[in-house]
């Protein structure tokens, strides 16, 4: 019986864990913290064992198979607390052909200077790694799901009134981000969870299995810097001139190199979700951006780091737009990924021309997405999707405008484009 808590909600990654338990000896899941692996985990498992815990985390030191119990699979929470378990758990699934042994969840990263040393094999075949996000829109029950992207492959999606969502809603969806205990909390309280994780990282989390001393006030400058590039293609030299402009103080972050530095510790700690530029025969390839979109894992992060709340949101359009974007991309990443696909985006250097998202699905194809905060933008995205598959030589099996303010799923009688609510898609 598993150990799973009272109100879990269902994740989407909870299939490809019950899959990998059959297939595997071990499932590693990565992931930010809050995110939801301890409960997720607790509901494929049948004990637990805790390593943030000192009387755990001291037997493990002496000698990790003193942790390990007879009711399999077995939880341990934080396996990188102590970096030898991972070699145990290997040598404990070689020992036999029996599948579905263990479960680790990870929210930091093994600092290559000291920790990845003591880890000696890296469990291919024995072990499988799957990386968690924040909750989906569909996740957390704010998304009805008619909206499917694999029945859009099929073109089985059929028009139809959804529900009406206002721009307030969707502003407050973007500052609650997708953390599982953040999702019932009221919405006048819905920043504060985000604040505190943001405060965590700044304090606490950016300092734990790390050997170099890093300034928490540089490493804020840079949070900040994300956060005001959310959504868009810049450089790291574009980062160092932003936080010139913006921020105030002695500790001003004066080198690409130090931003790298930063940037890997984010990294870590799985904050960054950039989203990879997509590689076509579009016109000349060689004018195709290769630059990455910047992203955080959720876009309440940066909503957190720039203090903005539902009613700054509504009074700054632009910001909006491009958190809204983020949100939805982050749901696309969620959804692709389920699908077994990848989550990109596209540019041309030369004209201009792009293409908020592309969907790479298992199959190799690919869909195309353009994103918009209000239907009054529609009929202009309608026009930049039909010169993308004019100019494109592979073309996407389908193509999709995803909504904020919108009440209908509806497919464009000219060019069958689909045009969906975000409160309406699923994978």
């Amino acid at each position: 019986m598993s150990l799973v808590k009272e109100g879990y909600k269902q994740r989407l990654i909870d299939k490809r864990i019950e899959k990998y338990l059959k297939i595997f000896g071990a499932v590693s899941i990565e992931g930010p913290k809050w995110c939801g692996k301890t409960w997720t985990s607790l509901n494929h498992a049948n004990s637990v064992t805790y390593l943030t815990e000192k009387s755990s985390k001291d037997m493990a030191q002496v000698d990790p198979k003193y942790i390990f119990t007879k009711d399999r699979p077995q939880l341990i929470d934080e396996w990188q607390v102590v970096p030898e378990v991972w070699d145990a758990v290997r040598h404990e699934c070689d020992s036999d052909h029996n599948k579905g042994k263990f479960i680790l969840t990870g929210s930091t990263s093994l600092e290559k200077t000291e920790d990845e040393g003591k880890v000696y094999h890296t469990g291919t075949g024995r072990i499988a790694t799957v990386r968690m996000q924040p909750m989906s829109l569909f996740e957390s029950g704010d998304s009805t799901g008619e909206a499917s992207l694999s029945l859009m492959c099929k073109g089985e999606i059929k028009d139809g009134f959804v529900r009406k969502v206002e721009l307030d809603e969707i502003a407050h969806l973007i500052v609650r981000g997708g953390w599982p205990e953040n999702i019932e909390t009221e919405r006048t309280d819905a920043g504060i969870i985000p604040k505190s994780y943001i405060e965590s990282v700044i304090t606490k989390d950016m300092h734990e299995r790390q050997t170099k001393k890093r300034s928490p006030v540089k490493m804020k400058m840079l949070i900040r810097a994300l956060s005001r590039n959310e959504s868009t293609v810049v450089g790291d030299k574009t980062l160092v001139k932003d936080i010139e402009d913006y921020e105030n103080g002695d500790e001003l972050i004066e080198s690409r190199d130090t931003i790298t530095d930063y940037k890997k510790v984010l990294e870590s700690l799985y904050l960054i979700a950039d989203q990879e530029a997509y590689s076509l025969n579009y016109r000349s390839s060689k004018r195709v951006g290769k630059s990455s979109k910047r992203h955080l894992v959720d876009p309440s992060l940066c909503c957190a780091s720039l203090n903005l709340t539902v009613e700054k949101l509504l009074n700054d359009h632009e910001t909006l737009g491009l958190l809204f974007e983020a949100l939805v991309e982050r749901d696309l990443r969620i959804y692709a990924d389920y699908l077994g696909g990848n989550l990109y985006h596209f540019r041309d250097n030369a004209s201009g021309d792009e293409v908020d998202a592309i969907v790479e699905f298992e199959s190799g194809e690919y869909a195309a997405f353009e994103i918009k905060l209000s239907d009054g933008s529609i009929q202009d995205a309608i026009n930049s999707l039909a010169k993308f598959y004019e100019n494109v030589s592979k073309k996407p099996i389908y193509m999709c405008i995803i909504v904020g303010h919108l009440e209908s799923v509806m497919v464009d009688p000219k060019t069958g484009i689909y045009i969906v609510p975000i409160t309406s898609l699923c994978p």
